[in-house]
């Protein structure tokens, strides 16, 4: 079977079984553009990098991980040289929270089955072999460990689009009276709305997405040049910073 690499959610989702496999390899930063889907979706990037967001929050995934989208949650994903494996599953089949996205690490076995699912077509029917996979995959999803790799959005404005600006350009010389006059408040009353919101100073927002923004860099570039390039003062400082922030070293990411 050739799987449904060029079929669209919609003209299969009515399909009676539990996970639909659709894989689908994008150009270079690509936009799905706002959009939801009536089943949770489980969106693995094998290659590249995918740069997902909600009404709520951004994030980063790295080849070799994936995100957990809840379904009905409102979200865009921006693809940068990415081959995704999408696994869209029926709420009713899922034992395990979906409260929130979130992003999860992708080990070997796993891999390995999402690979024998994007060969599968459900509409010809699913083989008992076929069946099986699907199974032990949603076994697998069961018990993945969450990766921090995100950044809240607040919903409220003028927040909101401060926080989203940020994301598409983490300018390190903006500073936090820049966003207290562009709120036209103080800086303190900034921090303090600010902090109710996301449960972060403004500083450390950005921090945290200045660090976000170096994960597609580090898959062309190395630490050294992404460390110059955020603005760190040397590369040891930046992979603290990044370890302590995703608990993971930038050198695990380069050239993926």
């Amino acid at each position: 079977m050739c799987g449904v690499r060029h079929a669209k959610l919609d003209d299969i989702d009515h399909l009676p079984i539990p996970v639909i496999p659709l894989a689908t390899v994008y150009p270079a930063g690509f936009l799905l553009r706002w959009h939801e889907h009536r089943r949770a979706q489980f969106l693995y990037a094998a290659t590249g990098t995918m740069l997902v967001e909600t009404d709520d929050g951004a994030w980063t995934v790295p080849g070799e991980r994936a995100v957990i989208i809840p379904p009905h949650t409102r979200h865009q994903v921006r693809m940068l040289d990415v081959e995704t494996s999408s696994l869209y599953i029926e709420p009713s089949a899922i034992d395990w929270p979906l409260d929130a996205c979130r992003v999860v690490e992708v080990g070997s076995l796993l891999r390995e089955l999402l690979l024998a699912a994007s060969h599968i077509d459900p509409r010809d029917g699913v083989t008992a072999r076929e069946a099986g996979v699907l199974d032990l995959i949603m076994h697998e999803i069961a018990t993945l460990a969450e990766v921090p790799l995100h950044v809240p959005i607040p919903a409220a404005a003028p927040f909101a689009q401060l926080c989203r600006s940020y994301l598409a350009d983490p300018d390190l010389s903006i500073s936090n009276s820049d966003w207290a006059a562009t709120c036209g408040m103080s800086e303190r009353t900034l921090n303090r709305q600010f902090k109710l919101s996301t449960g972060m100073s403004p500083a450390a927002w950005r921090a945290r997405a200045r660090l976000l923004a170096a994960i597609p860099l580090l898959r062309h570039q190395n630490v050294s040049e992404v460390a110059a390039r955020l603005g760190y003062a040397t590369p040891a400082a930046f992979s603290y910073a990044f370890s302590r922030a995703f608990n993971v070293a930038p050198s695990r990411l380069h050239a993926q």
